[in-house]
């Protein structure tokens, strides 16, 4: 294998979830009586820790209503996350690579207890060997993550691999010296992605899978 540790991100990488998402910032923004950001502006802050998202989606918001403004996007996303699914073939892959020998991770801008939530519903918590949310990091892109997931498993940055959908995996990786990959399926357009210099651009979970076999 060329890669022992591959990390994945968890929102719009492995989770449909991105809509949802966008979905829930525009309503915590309405609820509180500031205008919503675009559909654009909000997929932007995915992946990022949840109060640093609602400080990129509302910029001009004054800092003491955001605390408002995060209480009401988790009402608004917790009150829809048990419809979301994972991407189709998600789960096949996921096995495959674990068989194989691949160290599996999660580096997400969820919380922990979200992401515990997540893991349950999903039915993957036996896939993964461990994880590290943005509640107990420095959120994407700072390596915080990373440079934790390579300690704890003795795992050096050439033998690395970090997957996800924004600019801010992809930033992440950078910092850390891991290579990243990018899927455009999520929640960042390819363009966007590809100013991050990934080892590839890759648009569904098959194309993902064929090029982990080849290349992981």
């Amino acid at each position: 294998m060329k890669y022992d540790l591959v990390v994945f991100d968890w929102d719009g990488t492995l989770l449909d979830s991105a809509g949802a998402i966008v979905q829930a910032i525009q309503a915590a923004c309405r609820d509180i009586g500031h205008p919503p950001p675009s559909d654009d502006q909000a997929r932007h802050v995915i992946g990022l820790g949840l109060a640093d998202a609602m400080r990129h989606a509302a910029p001009d918001l004054p800092p003491e209503r955001y605390e408002a403004m995060v209480d009401r996007y988790r009402f608004h996303y917790l009150g829809a996350d048990h419809r979301l699914v994972l991407f189709a073939g998600i789960p096949e892959m996921l096995a495959d690579m674990k068989t194989a020998g691949h160290i599996l991770a999660i580096a997400t801008g969820k919380s922990r207890l979200g992401l515990e939530r997540a893991l349950d519903h999903s039915g993957l918590r036996p896939m993964f060997q461990a994880s590290r949310c943005a509640d107990e990091c420095h959120s994407k892109p700072h390596p915080q993550m990373l440079e934790e997931l390579m300690a704890e498993f003795g795992v050096v940055g050439e033998a690395t691999l970090m997957i996800g959908d924004t600019s801010h995996d992809l930033m992440m990786a950078q910092n850390a010296g891991v290579a990243g990959l990018a899927v455009t399926y999520g929640a960042h357009p390819h363009d966007h992605l590809l100013e991050h210099r990934p080892l590839a651009c890759l648009h569904t979970v098959p194309e993902l899978w064929t090029w982990l076999k080849a290349n992981a």
